[in-house]
């Protein structure tokens, strides 16, 4: 008697009886050169054991110069400066350049001491040992920055990682030939129905073409697995048994689709259950459309079949089947992608049974809008038409006009963030993300603190990282608000303390002590950028000796030899003076001690971030916030980051 099951069960609870009948792991580990890897998913983190540029390096062909002394070059009236040598690519070069010196440079040579920009060669005229130069540069103009791409011992690549061109880049880039990856899951599919034919074939009288096998196969591919086609199955019991007997002996997973209803013709669900122990565990999802999906476990593997409408099975293989696959894989990511749009009309849904609604998304201004793609599951236009689909819950009997929703989609390769974070350096940013309980996708761009606070004020980013110091109130970051015209608009939440101070080779071999010190004149030193916390706070210190020498501060920067030599990151800054480019920065303790240099402790900075309050209920803002609050963070925080810590402030919501 075959077993027929009337229980409809949901998506989460088919999950939940899955991984009670089978393990849903990675089936083991591989290594494959770099021409072999794309498409793999990392089964390690990725460290990086170079840095990469390893050294300042020229992005053109030209002059390296002192950009002070390019400053008023114009044609009729050019700046001259006496050439003293060469920088060659694959060699450092053995003289620095001097005020009043320049070096002829080749793109991609390393930069020399004491310059801190290149002209290029277009804008130059050599004479006799001199140098022309009709075109003024900014400090860092042309130079490609070490470390500015990675940086030695930091996780460039996570495990779970999708490697694709620009991550085997990475790794060629950092001198890795062979990367460990996940050995990809053997997936057998078949399509069944007597009316199916293959495409390139002469479609005969009553049959229609098989859209179901191109389409999932592509989908088991963009899940990293292998997928091959076993062809069309026939209606009948003993051709469907031993095909899928014998696929069980050489493959992972099994996937079909067609012939899973209940009905006379439909004899999925027997086969399953009579392959082997336990046999069907699902039939019937409470769901539309998708209701006759089934599942079976077979002596540990597992046997899925779809839908045999095309919308039904794409949207049930992205809904149930690609989570689990993707966790066979190896992703670090099993969630579908999802982004918020509005309906722009009132859309009736299910009334009583949860419902899949295929939309076409549309980009309206800042915003997204889904509009229900016309066709029935059947119709295969309605894939092609659509980027993803509503998931409305059962108990929603109408979704109202400009009603938000969310929208899953169907494919990875759109790609939209799901939090962006633009503001100063921080190593620990990694951390939080690595504590969040949901994987999420992050654009980290470091743009210093008063680029995060404007990309807040344009409402680009969800959270901007900043520790600016008013000088005024010396206090730290929550007057920027006011001055950024986000009062009202934005909330501060308190972050951590971090030590700054003076960075300077092991052993402090030229004595450097104070800010005092760093006015010698044989001292070079590597600054930060305009705009970051700890330009900010130097040009503070700064000023406060150029008062007590009774000084124009203008002219007291003037003196420091590198000054205007910017690092856009505290890691670029540590390893400017480790590589001997300079004497002495200012920077954190972290980096300091990473490197092995000297540190001299000047202040305990108050890092904090800045979230619009619209961007609050956000999932991963919301879960930024939870995660800087919780005690794993606080723990996981001053062991990992020497010169970090937190305080009873640290996650408190301030409204100025």
């Amino acid at each position: 008697m075959a077993k027929i099951f009337h229980t409809l069960v949901s998506v989460e609870e088919a999950s939940k009886i899955i991984e009670s009948n089978v393990q849903i792991i990675p089936i083991g580990e591989e290594y494959v050169n770099l021409f072999d890897a794309w498409g793999r998913i990392l089964a390690e983190d990725m460290f990086s054991e170079i840095d990469s540029p390893p050294f300042d390096r020229s992005e053109v062909d030209g002059y390296a110069v002192l950009s002070a002394d390019t400053f008023g070059a114009e044609e009729d009236k050019p700046r001259i400066l006496n050439l003293v040598g060469s920088s060659e690519v694959g060699r450092l070069p053995e003289k620095e350049v001097n005020v009043g010196e320049c070096m002829r440079i080749a793109t991609g040579a390393p930069i020399p001491k004491g310059a801190d920009a290149v002209v290029m060669v277009e804008y130059t005229k050599e004479v006799e040992g001199k140098v022309h130069i009709y075109r003024p540069v900014v400090p860092g103009e042309n130079v490609s920055q070490a470390g500015s791409d990675y940086v030695i011992g930091d996780i460039f690549l996570k495990k779970g990682t999708l490697l694709t061109g620009r991550e085997i880049a990475s790794l060629a880039a950092l001198g890795y030939y062979r990367v460990p990856v996940y050995k990809k899951p053997m997936v057998a599919l078949f399509s069944s129905g007597n009316e199916l034919i293959l495409p390139g074939n002469p479609l005969e009288p009553g049959k229609i073409y098989d859209a179901n096998g191109p389409a999932i196969f592509s989908m088991i591919k963009e899940c990293g697995c292998e997928p091959k086609f076993m062809g069309i199955l026939p209606d009948t019991f003993e051709k469907m048994y031993y095909a899928l007997k014998g696929a069980l002996e050489n493959f992972d997973v099994i996937i079909t689709s067609g012939s899973t209803s209940a009905g006379l013709g439909d004899l999925m669900y027997k086969v399953f259950d009579s392959l082997g122990s336990p046999g069907v565990i699902v039939h019937g999802l409470k769901i539309k459309p998708g209701k006759p999906t089934i599942i079976a476990v077979i002596d540990g593997k597992l046997v899925i079949g779809l839908p045999g409408f095309p919308v039904s099975a794409s949207m049930i293989f992205t809904i149930l089947v690609k989570p689990i696959l993707m966790k066979i894989a190896g992703f670090d990511r099993i969630e579908f992608r999802k982004v918020d749009a509005i309906v722009p009309f009132k859309i009736a849904t299910g009334r009583g049974r949860r419902t899949l609604i295929p939309v076409s998304l549309v980009e309206s201004g800042d915003r997204l809008v889904a509009y229900p793609t016309p066709g029935s599951s059947g119709t295969v236009s309605v894939l092609n038409y659509s980027e993803g689909f509503i998931d409305v819950p059962e108990n929603v009997e109408f979704i109202e006009e400009n009603e938000k929703v969310e929208v899953k989609l169907f494919s990875e390769k759109i790609s939209i963030p799901d939090l962006v974070f633009i503001g100063s350096h921080c190593p620990a940013i990694d951390l939080i993300l690595s504590l969040f309980k949901r994987k999420c996708m992050a654009k980290i761009i470091n743009l210093g603190s008063m680029g995060g606070l404007n990309a807040i004020k344009r409402r680009e980013a969800d959270i901007c990282g900043t520790h600016l110091l008013d000088e005024e109130k010396m206090e730290y970051n929550l007057p920027f608000l006011e001055r950024f015209s986000l009062k009202g608009k934005a909330i501060l939440v308190k972050g951590y303390k971090r030590r700054q101070g003076i960075i300077t080779l092991k052993g402090n071999p030229k004595n450097i002590y104070s800010i005092e010190d760093i006015l010698r004149n044989d001292i070079q030193i590597v600054n930060r950028n305009k705009g970051s916390g700890t330009r900010t706070y130097f040009d503070h210190l700064l000023k406060q000796v150029a008062e007590k020498n009774n000084e124009n501060f203008q002219a007291l920067v003037k003196r420091i030899r590198g000054y205007t030599y910017e690092a856009k990151t505290h890691s670029a800054v540590a390893l400017a003076i480790l590589q001997g480019r300079a004497d002495v920065g200012i920077g954190i303790e972290y980096y300091a001690r990473k490197y092995g240099l000297n540190f001299i402790p000047l202040v305990d900075e108050e890092y904090d971030f800045i979230i619009l309050k619209d961007r609050l209920e956000k999932l991963y803002v919301k879960e930024f916030v939870q995660v800087l609050n919780s005690d794993k963070f606080m723990t996981k925080l001053s062991e990992t980051f020497q010169g970090y810590y937190t305080d009873s402030s640290t996650g408190k919501i301030i409204e100025p």
